[in-house]
């Protein structure tokens, strides 16, 4: 599933992220890498998203969103 298709307050783990080469690194500077935690703070499917990933909260727009591939985290 991708980011975009995510639910309030879950918690994903990063499989990969597929957009242009600049905007991966870009996101990848911020810390959003394969494998990394991605919690959905506000997902209300019209537009951005609001998302925490290594302690910071970040809007990502709907195109980036669509382009990061997850899977969710099982509670333990």
């Amino acid at each position: 599933m991708t980011l975009k298709q995510g639910q309030n307050h879950m918690t994903y783990r990063v499989e990969s992220i597929d957009i242009e080469l600049q905007l991966e690194r870009r996101l990848q500077a911020l810390g959003l890498t394969e494998g990394s935690l991605i919690t959905v703070l506000n997902n209300d499917k019209k537009g951005s998203l609001t998302a925490r990933f290594r302690g910071t909260r970040f809007a990502l727009g709907k195109r980036i969103a669509d382009h990061i591939e997850i899977t969710e985290v099982q509670a333990s």
